[in-house]
């Protein structure tokens, strides 16, 4: 499909009634937005195939969908710092930030490096970035080790006195994922929550709650990603 060929699909989805709809139901609030729900984004991207200069084309035509279309398609391993920082200053909800993170900067070989730095941005969706990348993590990289779970741990501690919305559910949903990756994270995320709720900020006490309710549920399924390398390490 040609560049052409896609925001000719694009606009013959677009609907602006989804566009108020999304930002009363879902507090989703785009410039330039067409009105495409996301599975019938995921459906044209599947369609289109990766194709990583068409993926840079949508994004440059500042059409909301066309930007998170781009997420979809670029191939992860090709993604270069350079346009990773200037796709990033673009977001500006949680939908095109999460389109981004969990299929796509987090498999890519920034990962981690941006996690630590965007952890301490002080705009609030680069630094949900930081956290959703976290979240997704160990979905995107089945083999990791726990050491870099761990890691993220010590970050989502000294993140949680972040009140605002999109940070600090990203912040709790980074904890409750890496709590359900394994029992040795189970253990280790619980020990964080119980250590976070010491602490009395408002958003703290939230985060932490909120996850060990989740985390201390009797039935509550844990993988087993990846068991065998930790009975290595001991």
């Amino acid at each position: 499909m040609t560049l052409k060929n896609i925001l000719d699909e694009l606009h013959k989805l677009s609907n602006p009634k989804k566009v108020i709809f999304k930002e009363k139901k879902f507090g989703i609030i785009s410039n330039n937005s067409l009105g495409i729900y996301h599975k019938d984004l995921k459906k044209l991207a599947k369609e289109i195939g990766q194709n990583n200069q068409i993926a840079v084309q949508l994004f440059d035509t500042e059409i909301y969908e066309a930007k998170i279309l781009c997420s979809k398609i670029y191939n992860p391993n090709d993604i270069t710092e350079e346009l990773i920082e200037k796709w990033v200053k673009t977001f500006e909800n949680w939908e095109i930030c999460d389109s981004f993170c969990m299929g796509f900067f987090a498999k890519s070989k920034f990962a981690l490096q941006k996690t630590e730095e965007w952890s301490k941005n002080k705009k609030e969706f680069i630094k949900r970035v930081s956290f959703t990348i976290m979240a997704s993590y160990g979905f995107a990289n089945k083999n990791a080790s726990n050491k870099i779970f761990e890691r993220f741990l010590k970050i989502i501690e000294r993140e949680v006195n972040d009140d605002r919305i999109y940070v600090k559910k990203a912040v709790n949903w980074a904890l409750r994922n890496i709590g359900k990756r394994n029992i040795d994270l189970h253990k280790k995320a619980i020990l964080s929550a119980n250590r976070i709720l010491q602490n009395q900020n408002k958003s703290a006490q939230w985060i932490a709650k909120n996850a060990l309710k989740e985390l201390e549920q009797k039935n509550l399924k844990i993988l087993d990603y990846p068991r065998e390398l930790y009975r290595a390490d001991g």
